[in-house]
């Protein structure tokens, strides 16, 4: 049954395939592409700090382990969000089904294979794009050499990580339909609530504080490879706590400026935050996380810096090492900010067409809606940054102590960090917003989107 009406649901009433093509499948599937691409990516860099074997050995592969921690939770982020982008159009015809008496299976089966199949294009897409990458990856030095082939994946590793995306797709599309399956009518009707509960950051203030009290217990785990293991776990439970965290302070910040709104984009601002907290987020999650990996990379060179040469070739290396490691982590950090800003904003534009057309309709003038959808999206950046960086300085004080923490080049490092993830936020913004006149010049194509 899910199979058969899968053809006819693909059919949007009124839309040109461009537009629909764009949101429901384009926009995923470039999503999709980008995580596999760099998933690939830094597991081919970093498999070859597990090839050595020597007594320095140990350090590289402590680092790629926070290196990669810091990479991958976030990009596990995305591909969700990617995920929850290519089945959030289909809620209406969905629910629409179950009020015509389509059971719950039916409705889930859809939707999970759909989200499925566009994760398998744009996978396989990111995997040939790693492949092009790969030789380019093997330019690159440790320890006075190129990795060269090291920067290959085997197959079995690559179809591995296909696999893991269309799985990471199956589940966030299955997670993300209770509500259509639970409330067909509210869905249909824009009842439900998005909402962004208290205990969010409690659980998330929970989980920093024992990332902080392990953190200072390092030394008394003994074995090398637990020590890597708690190090890592406390990374990736602080980012997945800043991410289930992130909508409630949004919803904090939101009904405060809705209380002191003086101006009409400032309310407007505020009811969109509002209205769906968790999307507002994924807006400007990708900032949080890399101001997060902005503190580490601070403190990397800073150490780098604080270790000197001396005439030691090894420990030389070593310095060169952390100063290469460390950039590559903050350019895939901002690869992450530049993919999840520009296809958050592209769908959050299109998902809107239908109420912007409805303002456009009833007088409310266009630069109004542009410097709204620019203060919800903008506005809130410096706080959820700001938030992230201090969790992530907390977590490893134990570590660094106050001193190197304050050092000039761990402040300037994120400073720049801050000031690139804004910019990058800001063109995706422009960049959505320039939609919005495309959308205005063509009403007819999704007034009935949602009616």
């Amino acid at each position: 049954m899910a199979l058969r009406l899968g053809p006819y649901l693909a059919r949007n009433s009124g839309n040109s395939f461009r537009e629909t093509g764009l949101r429901d499948a384009g926009l995923p599937i470039v999503a999709f592409g980008t995580v596999t691409a760099l998933l690939l990516t830094v597991a081919g860099g970093s498999q070859v700090f597990w090839s050595w074997t020597d007594d320095i050995a140990g350090t590289y592969q402590a680092l790629a382990v926070v290196a990669m921690v810091l990479l991958i939770i976030p990009l596990l982020t995305l591909g969700a969000s990617a995920a929850r982008l290519a089945a959030r159009r289909r809620d209406d015809r969905l629910a629409s089904l179950r009020l015509l008496g389509a059971n719950s299976a039916t409705v889930v089966w859809m939707t999970v294979i759909e989200s499925t199949v566009l994760a398998a294009v744009g996978a396989v897409a990111g995997a040939g794009l790693y492949a092009c990458a790969a030789p380019f990856l093997g330019l690159i030095q440790f320890r006075g050499q190129a990795i060269g082939g090291h920067a290959w994946l085997s197959v079995p590793s690559i179809l591995g990580c296909i696999l893991a995306v269309c799985v990471l797709a199956a589940a966030s599309a299955a997670l993300g339909l209770r509500k259509v399956v639970v409330t067909p009518l509210g869905v249909r009707t824009r009842q439900t609530a998005d909402g962004a509960h208290w205990v969010r950051g409690l659980i998330a203030a929970v989980v920093v504080v024992i990332g902080v009290v392990a953190m200072g217990m390092l030394s008394s785990f003994g074995a090398f490879i637990v020590i890597i293991a708690v190090m890592g776990g406390c990374f990736g439970l602080a980012l997945l706590a800043l991410n289930l965290m992130g909508p409630w302070v949004l919803r904090l910040r939101a009904s405060s400026q809705l209380k002191r709104a003086k101006r009409p984009e400032q309310l407007l601002a505020a009811r969109t935050v509002l209205e769906s907290p968790k999307e507002s987020w994924r807006q400007v999650g990708g900032v949080a996380m890399t101001s997060f990996v902005g503190v580490f990379v601070g403190v990397g060179m800073a150490i780098a810096d604080a270790m000197g040469t001396a005439g030691d070739t090894e420990a030389a290396l070593l310095v060169r090492d952390i100063n290469t490691g460390v950039m590559i982590t903050l350019l895939g950090s901002f690869l992450m900010v530049a993919c999840s800003a520009g296809v958050n904003q592209a769908a959050a534009v299109l998902d809107r067409a239908s109420t912007l057309v409805a303002l456009d309709r009833v007088g409310m003038p266009r630069k109004l809606m542009v410097a709204a959808r620019v203060k919800a999206v903008m506005s809130p950046l410096f706080l959820v940054a700001g938030i992230s960086a201090a969790a992530a300085a907390v977590l490893v004080l134990p570590l660094t102590g106050a001193v190197l923490l304050t050092q000039p080049v761990v402040l300037l490092t994120i400073a720049g960090v801050f000031a690139a993830g804004f910019l990058l936020v800001r063109l995706a913004v422009a960049a959505g917003t320039a939609q919005i006149a495309q959308v205005l010049a063509r009403p007819e194509r999704y007034a009935s989107v949602d009616s």
